[in-house]
């Protein structure tokens, strides 16, 4: 079942939703409205200059930062040295990086009409970091050229996973090993959610958990909701 929302900051009950985890549909991309989403798990995924969606999947496909696979293939390439990472320095540009097609392409999704993320999407979480500081980028240079990256929303003990890029090969795996490897040292966010499973990521990693122990592990077991199908 899905649910047309109103201007009341809420969200119905995940476990309501339909199978592919879509739950609700309309409101808008506010601030309050994104924190109140991620705080449940629950994320916008709609094309750019429509009605919003909101999507909660039930089976959750993550990676625990201190799983990550790191490939022989991969060693060797961070032993080369051959690009720098950092962290938080070019959250727009990086935006900007996942809203290219693919790898090798400058065509923009925005011009997709089933592309994602768009400027309506980039101005909401520019503005709720504003506010909040709570987007957070990994950037790959080679030089002074940003050739990949991902971002993603902090969110109670979970990183919230949005999306990743590459402008030569494996760039994005770079990113993403190097933001398990801080989550690692740093034993916060405890989990990194990658919303839907990919080949890439089940190959670094990526498993199945059910939302019940999502919730446990993003609050700390401060609180679940409770799944009215059992009762």
């Amino acid at each position: 079942m899905v649910y047309q929302l109103t201007d009341e900051i809420t969200f119905p009950n995940p476990y309501l939703g339909d199978p592919d985890g879509l739950i609700a549909i309309g409101g808008d991309l506010s601030t309050e409205r994104l924190l109140t989403a991620y705080q449940y798990g629950i994320f916008p995924w709609f094309p750019a200059g429509r009605t919003p969606l909101w999507f909660c999947p039930l089976d959750r496909f993550v990676i625990f930062p201190n799983e990550i696979h790191v490939s022989h293939s991969m060693r060797t390439l961070i032993n080369s040295d051959r690009y720098r990472v950092t962290f938080n320095k070019a959250l727009r540009d990086v935006m900007d990086g996942c809203a290219e097609v693919n790898a090798g392409s400058h065509e923009k999704r925005s011009d997709d009409p089933a592309a994602w993320l768009g400027p309506q999407i980039i101005e909401a979480y520019l503005e709720m970091n504003r506010i909040h500081d709570n987007v957070k980028s990994v950037e790959v240079w080679e030089g002074d050229n940003l050739v990949g990256g991902l971002y993603g929303v902090t969110s109670l003990g979970g990183f919230m996973g949005e999306s990743m890029f590459s402008r030569v090969p494996n760039a994005s795996k770079l990113a993403l090993i190097s933001l398990a490897r801080q989550l690692t040292c740093s034993r916060y966010p405890s989990l990194i959610d990658c919303q839907f499973e990919t080949s890439h990521l089940l190959s670094m990693g990526g498993r199945h958990i059910t939302y019940e122990e999502y919730l446990r592990v993003i609050s700390g077991g401060h609180y679940t909701v409770a799944d009215p199908r059992q009762t």
